[in-house]
């Protein structure tokens, strides 16, 4: 039997790469910091030997996605389908749609990373999910994290408290028949690398399905047009 349970499927582009330790942080999503950013990785890491467009890839798990999505997850007729730059937006699409779930993959959590405090802070794309169970417009988040995440669950205690809250790491597990009136792919650029713009639009038109782009940045990734000063430049970009 379906469950009609309204629910929301929202898809971080970094669920599917493996990121650096060291890239973990907090990064205001503008086109500055997910284009100069990767520059200046790129570089550092030519300098110490590693060459980050043949050793930064998508894993395998990308490969089948959309076949085992389908296995779980029933879209209704002309399910609207959004793509943006931020994970942010699913706060938005889960209000406008009366989403009672959300079943996000992710390498993020995205309650929130200062416990409850973070849900008091602007709506971010780290507190998003958080923001929504806070508020009361969703009851239950479904957190598929990507087999490379760093966190745990445990991680979040305080949310684990008060909301509920599933977590996962395989995709199998998941129920079938999970009604959904909404897909957001967010491609969270500070976190995935540009070289891979290509293979994220591809991953977009494999689902095959109608989609409206809200706010996704075009980058220009070049690092042949590189001049020195350029190098030292990245290199100096905080």
């Amino acid at each position: 039997m379906v469950n009609m349970v309204h629910s929301l499927l929202s898809i971080d582009w970094d669920y599917f790469i493996p990121l650096k330790r060291e890239w973990l942080g907090s990064y205001v999503e503008n086109q500055k910091n997910i284009e100069a950013i990767w520059y200046k990785r790129y570089i550092k890491s030519v300098l110490e030997g590693e060459d980050l467009e043949k050793s930064v890839d998508t894993t395998s798990i990308l490969e089948d996605f959309w076949v085992k999505i389908k296995e779980h997850f029933d879209f209704i007729r002309n399910i609207k389908v959004f793509v943006s730059e931020s994970h942010m937006l699913s706060y938005y699409i889960a209000r406008a749609n009366e989403c009672e779930e959300v079943y996000s993959f992710d390498t993020h959590a995205d309650l929130g990373y200062a416990g409850m405090s973070s849900v008091n802070f602007e709506l971010n794309c780290a507190n998003w999910l958080g923001k929504l169970l806070n508020e009361g417009k969703i009851k239950k988040a479904h957190i598929i994290y990507s087999p490379h995440t760093f966190e745990k669950p445990e991680d979040f205690k305080d949310f684990n408290k008060l909301f509920s809250i599933r977590y996962y790491r395989d995709i199998d597990v998941l129920p079938e028949g999970i009604y959904t009136v909404a897909v957001h792919i967010c491609r969270s650029g500070a976190w995935t690398p540009p070289w891979l713009d290509n293979k994220f639009e591809k991953f977009i038109k494999n689902l095959n399905l109608p989609y409206r782009v809200i706010k996704l940045y075009r980058r220009d990734w070049d690092i042949k047009k590189l001049s020195l000063s350029d190098q030292i430049f990245y290199l100096n970009f905080a």
